[in-house]
């Protein structure tokens, strides 16, 4: 379905840039002495906006380029938590508005505000990230994907706590979204959802270009 002239689309993903850890961007060609402009790219296939796959934790072998397709793009719910404070974990009371709404194989977007963070040491180290219980209640809802604002769903000082958030959410087959940006812009309650990460083959997570369609 394309969009109609009456949609909004929200671009949620963050530009990449050398001023992020794991990007290098350095020229390779120029215009003067090459005729045209190119750039060599280094991506840490976790930086930025991105899309984590199984294998990642080694869940099972799933891996990016395998991801069908009709999983990409989808019905996602966005929940405003705007309020929650740094290093707070996200809990199954804080669904509430979408709780009896939602439906097996819909999208969930946590909106946090926590993408202008971006750059601060904040973002990493006090990020608010999904609780143990959030992420079985995610599972048992039979949710597709799952958008969040930080550069993790879980601690990234908590290697126990990163592995058994992560295992939980791919063990019931949850989409991850990592690193989204601009969620304050939408105004609606339910969007359609387009995740294209890079396709690399093999990949264990890639950055993605995410839209939202209202």
């Amino acid at each position: 379905m394309l969009p109609s002239k009456n949609s909004k689309i929200t671009d949620l993903t963050h530009s990449l840039s050398n001023r992020m850890e794991g990007v290098g961007i350095v020229p390779a060609k120029t215009m003067a002495k090459d005729g045209w402009n190119a750039t060599n790219l280094s991506l840490y296939s976790h930086v930025g906006t991105h899309m984590d796959a199984p294998i990642h934790f080694g869940v099972n072998h799933g891996t990016i380029d395998h991801i069908p397709l009709e999983r990409l793009i989808t019905e996602a719910w966005v929940v405003n938590l705007a309020h929650v404070p740094p290093s707070a974990l996200i809990t199954v009371a804080d669904m509430e508005p979408i709780a009896h709404k939602i439906k097996k194989g819909q999208g969930v977007l946590l909106h946090t505000d926590w993408s202008k963070k971006l750059y601060t040491d904040d973002y990493r180290n006090k990020l608010p990230r999904i609780s143990r219980e959030l992420a079985h209640w995610l599972g048992k809802k039979g949710v597709g994907l799952l958008g969040v604002e930080p550069p993790s769903v879980a601690d990234v000082n908590n290697i126990g706590e990163v592995t058994e958030i992560h295992t939980i959410l791919m063990k019931n087959d949850i989409i991850i979204i990592e690193g989204l940006k601009n969620l304050e812009q939408l105004t609606k309650e339910k969007v359609t959802l387009i995740a294209l990460p890079l396709k690399v083959e093999g990949g264990d997570g890639a950055p993605a270009r995410v839209l939202a369609l209202e």
